[in-house]
């Protein structure tokens, strides 16, 4: 007997899908980079746009490197002298490893049944973690001079473009723009969900969650600084390098560090988990929703899981080696740089605004939340925001700088060229796919191309799929028929 057709499901509440999202959104970005960004470029400039041992691990130094970067770097990960020595897989690293994917497994294996339920703990408990981190740290000697450079503002470095990249970058992952999983979480919505009120909330959040996150975080590196009387800047750093360098050397330095190194990491492990079930289950979304009839089955979705988890592990072997921190560290600057998204998204808004049609979002907009848009948000679609991606995009391919490792370790050519590569893998789907379809259609090269211009109407979204009468409001469903007549 074959099975049945699952339906798609929705949130068991309101409340899932908004911790859900705040787990995607409120990230590891929010903890290791905003905090840099502000503090390198000017402080709140940035933010206007947008078990007991006798001592923890890393605070037994053996020469004259610091002591956590070499815990970090030669006990944990065993950094080679460079990419071509890849060396051998970390074991220790492998099983954290297992561990995560294990659980992300599990997650989101029922799809927004079980994900909704998971983040009623991973998407609160790193705030309490972060709460307790913030108090402990606003209480430490030298932390308002940690603050106070945190904040300090240089208007000068508002006529810096570079600023604005950083700011705009940010922007884009902090709130993960132009990726797909926001979409993704949403489209588990009702009908008439009130989208306005849920972007509201959820950009405050995460706003708020990073400007927290800098107090927290540069009030115990003002403490640092201050016990070891150098100025901030020398143990100020970026990415990594602040959650397993400096900010658990600055932890150490404290009574009882053993508790705060664990707040610490426990708050950073959910912070990352969150992000990447969220990251999980956009892809399979996508893919079931592309195949409903073979993948919403009984099982089927469980054991494509399954097969998408094994891949992604053994792709990540490589980045778990002992030169895999080369490998990462290129994988983060070419495969998921900022240009890459921003190309995308110049797609994305060109699609939303101009294919699909500015009107008729804007009238869907209506019919779902029973509100008018702001007219600004045509200009946004249409105009605005395909500019300014398009803009920011030239712009970081201008201003491109080849990858280096820690400031020291400049890579072999290939690597670049490797490099490139994995950004054109991603950014290339998109006119690749639409290329693809003008050459398989039928009919002429025009009558293909004014097709592949004409949105899929028949299959929108409407009350009435949910028990309602109602659908798209009159002046829409005019604009969909004057415009299927011209087609």
């Amino acid at each position: 007997m074959r099975a049945e057709v699952e339906e798609r499901g929705h949130w068991g509440s309101k409340v899932e899908f908004l911790l859900a999202v705040a787990g995607n959104v409120v990230g590891l970005g929010n903890v290791w980079r905003f905090p840099y960004l502000c503090y390198k470029n000017g402080g709140d400039d940035c933010v206007d746009f947008s078990i007991k041992n006798a001592s923890v691990p890393w605070t037994n130094q053996t020469n004259s490197t610091s002591a956590a970067t070499e815990f970090w770097e030669r006990r944990v990960l065993a950094i080679s002298g460079g990419i071509e020595e890849i060396g051998s897989i970390r074991w220790e690293v492998m099983l954290c490893a297992i561990a995560m994917w294990i659980t992300c497994y599990f997650c989101i294996w029922k799809g927004v049944k079980s994900t909704g339920k998971v983040v009623y703990f991973t998407a609160t408990f790193p705030y309490v973690m972060l709460l307790i981190l913030l108090i402990r740290g606003l209480t430490l000697p030298g932390a308002l001079q940690g603050v106070k450079f945190y904040l300090l503002p240089e208007p000068s470095r508002l006529t810096d473009p570079q600023v604005w990249m950083e700011a705009g970058s940010q922007i884009f992952f902090s709130y993960s723009v132009g990726v797909g999983c926001l979409t993704v979480l949403g489209s588990y919505n009702k009908y008439n969900n009130n989208c306005y009120k849920d972007c509201l909330w959820l950009c405050l959040l995460n706003s708020g969650t990073s400007i927290v996150a800098g107090f927290a975080v540069f009030s115990v590196l003002g403490f640092m600084a201050h016990e070891q009387g150098v100025p901030i800047a020398e143990v100020a750093e970026s990415g990594p390098g602040l959650a397993f360098i400096a900010y658990p050397q600055a932890v150490a330095m404290m009574p009882l560090p053993q508790l705060w190194s664990i707040c610490f990491f426990v708050m950073v492990i959910l912070l990352g988990l969150d992000t990447q079930f969220v990251s999980m289950e956009a892809v399979m979304t996508s893919v079931i929703d592309m195949f409903p009839d073979v993948m919403r089955r009984t099982g089927r979705r469980e054991m494509f899981l399954l097969f998408f988890c094994l891949i992604c592990f053994f792709c990540q072997l490589v980045m778990i080696t002992e030169g895999g921190m080369y490998v990462f560290q290129m994988m983060d600057y070419y495969a998921c740089n900022g240009g890459c998204i921003l190309f995308l998204c110049v797609f994305e808004t060109l699609a939303l605004g101009w294919i699909f049609g500015a009107e008729r979002l804007y009238g869907i907009i209506k019919d779902m939340t029973g509100v008018n848009a702001s007219p600004f948000f045509k200009i946004c679609w249409l105009y605005f925001t395909p500019l300014v991606s398009l803009g920011s995009f030239i712009y970081s391919l201008v201003e491109y700088q080849p990858l280096t490792f820690n400031r020291w370790y400049v890579y072999p050519d290939w690597v670049y060229v490797l490099g490139w590569l994995l950004a054109l893998s991603s950014v290339l789907l998109v006119p690749g796919c639409a290329l693809y379809k003008l050459i398989t259609g039928t009919g002429t090269l025009r009558q293909r191309f004014h097709h592949l211009c004409q949105p899929d109407i028949e299959n929108l979204p409407t009350q009435k799929q949910e028990g309602n009468n109602s659908l798209l409001p009159a002046d829409v469903k005019e604009q969909n028929d004057h415009l299927i007549l011209n087609s």
